[in-house]
């Protein structure tokens, strides 16, 4: 299947959050790899990731990795030391797509479609950051951790909470985060938008996918992991001007963040309205991620997948 056999290193764990989910990434992309004729070697990132490196000497890092600091550039930047070429963005784009509110101002910039927002500081007394927060847009909103993936932190408050004690129990569930962003509360259709970036190649949008969970329950990190927990509907039902837009707004994001290689756009589509949320720098590898799926979606089975992404790493060099 393979232009080259490469030997791949398979990044996994770490400090994060996601360090498990990462750790079922980087199974599944390891057996891929060696579906599709590489190498693989799962090393784990820890204090000795530098000397197991080194010692492999990898042609391709593939970083499976979610969360920082394997998606916030930390990790890209000390592979650039290295000098190895690596599966997804560089340091900036990395940094760019991790941090909510930096990504959202460069959609604005770039005049995509994302919901009104605000960013509090967590130093402030939580009773002054609900009453900032209900002026701004009273009290159905959704409150977001700065760097977290897989909806981390992620707390919606729809009306029957206190906003003051959800305020509270977001900065505790997060003690790091220097500060929350705050969106109104849309009760919308939650879809995404996978990109393909080979090097070499003009960027491509997969089929829109529409993420389905049980009534009165949404896709928060629960709802991620457990195969009986969502329905992933391909393409999503959804008209063809629509599913169009959806598409293009995510290949300007993509654009925009200065991305490579992969990324997925995930919206919130309300009526005629639609929402983009945030963009994936490395979107997630496990049996229920949804980027395999757009693969799938436009004929690419997961070694396929995988064998193109590292190859592509492996030109660019």
């Amino acid at each position: 299947m393979s232009a080259r056999q490469l030997k791949v290193a398979v990044l996994m764990g770490g400090p994060s959050a996601e360090a498990e989910v990462s750790r079922v990434s980087a199974a599944e992309v390891a057996q891929a790899l060696e579906t599709a004729g590489h190498k693989p070697t799962l090393i784990e990132l820890d204090t000795q990731v530098t000397s197991e490196v080194l010692q492999l000497a990898p042609d391709v890092v593939f970083p499976a990795l979610h969360g920082p600091p394997g998606e916030d550039g930390t990790v890209q930047g000390f592979l650039e030391i290295l000098g190895l070429p690596y599966v997804g963005s560089d340091v900036h784009g990395s940094a760019a797509a991790m941090d909510k509110s930096l990504a959202k101002s460069v959609f604005q910039r770039a005049g995509l479609p994302v919901l009104d927002d605000l960013l509090v500081r967590t130093d402030q007394a939580p009773a002054r950051i609900a009453e900032t927060i209900f002026a701004a847009f009273g009290e159905r909103v959704v409150l977001k951790p700065l760097g977290q993936g897989s909806a981390i932190g992620v707390t919606r408050v729809t009306g029957n909470m206190d906003l003051e004690q959800a305020v509270r129990s977001a900065i505790a569930s997060q003690p790091r985060e220097r500060a929350l962003l705050v969106e109104p509360f849309v009760d919308g259709r939650e879809v995404t938008v996978g990109v393909l970036d080979l090097h070499g190649s003009e960027p491509r949008a997969f089929p829109v996918i529409e993420i389905t969970t049980a009534e009165d329950e949404w896709y928060d990190y629960t709802n991620r992991y457990d195969p009986a927990k969502s329905q992933h509907l391909i393409p999503a039902p959804l008209g063809a001007e629509t599913s169009e837009w959806l598409q293009s707004i995510a290949l300007d994001a993509h654009s925009e963040l200065g991305l490579r290689d992969l990324s997925r756009a995930d919206y919130l589509v309300a009526n005629d309205d639609v929402y983009l949320l945030e963009v994936n720098s490395l979107p997630g590898m496990t049996p229920t991620s949804l980027y395999p799926d757009g693969a799938r979606a436009i004929g690419m089975d997961f070694p396929t997948l995988l064998d193109a992404l590292v190859q592509s790493a492996y030109q660019r060099g």
